[in-house]
């Protein structure tokens, strides 16, 4: 990235794969959106610093939970729905190029590539409550699917291989991130 650019400031966003009666939440991203229009995926948000700034710290330095918070309002706010058991499954980085032809060119390029440096923290959930009432700026389309039926929505590449190890996790099986 440009030397003008703090090279530990990322976006950070958390993902739920949301389980209810064997089956995943799967939406798909309004076609307003500039990273993945139309593309399936699961429900998640950005943090801010709004998200615990203002609250009181659990310790005298820290907040704890913090993208838990932030993961149970972001998906409230995009499908309606409440969610607990919150637990890892993994992460991925990227940089966002946003389609923009320079940031792509550089990413082609052997300089390092230009645009959003982004962490993902993608977690698996199970449903409590609530029907899923979709915003439509974020989201357009929504399915309940298993694992299998999963393999025939348009997704995200890799999201199919996190609900996988979403499923593993689910029996116990510990796995790291790898093609399924």
């Amino acid at each position: 990235m440009g030397g003008d650019i703090n090279k530990f400031l990322h976006e950070v966003v958390i993902t739920a794969m949301i389980v209810k009666d064997g089956k995943y939440l799967l939406t798909r991203r309004s076609m307003a959106k500039k990273r993945f229009p139309r593309k399936w995926t699961v429900p998640g948000g950005k943090l801010e610093t709004s998200d615990y700034i203002h609250l009181p710290k659990d310790t005298k330095d820290y907040w704890y939970n913090v993208l838990e918070k932030v993961l149970r309002r972001e998906v409230k706010e995009e499908v309606g729905i409440e969610i607990e058991n919150i637990e890892y499954v993994t992460s991925l980085a990227t940089i966002h190029t946003d389609g923009s032809t320079d940031s792509i060119n550089s990413l082609q390029a052997s300089s390092p590539p230009s645009g959003s440096p982004s962490l993902v923290v993608s977690c698996l959930a199970d449903y409590v409550s609530g029907e899923v009432t979709l915003q439509p700026e974020e989201t357009d389309q929504f399915a309940w699917a298993t694992l299998d039926e999963a393999k025939d929505y348009d997704l995200i590449d890799g999201i199919y291989d996190e609900l996988v190890m979403a499923d593993k996790k689910r029996l116990g099986i510990k796995t790291e991130w790898q093609r399924f």
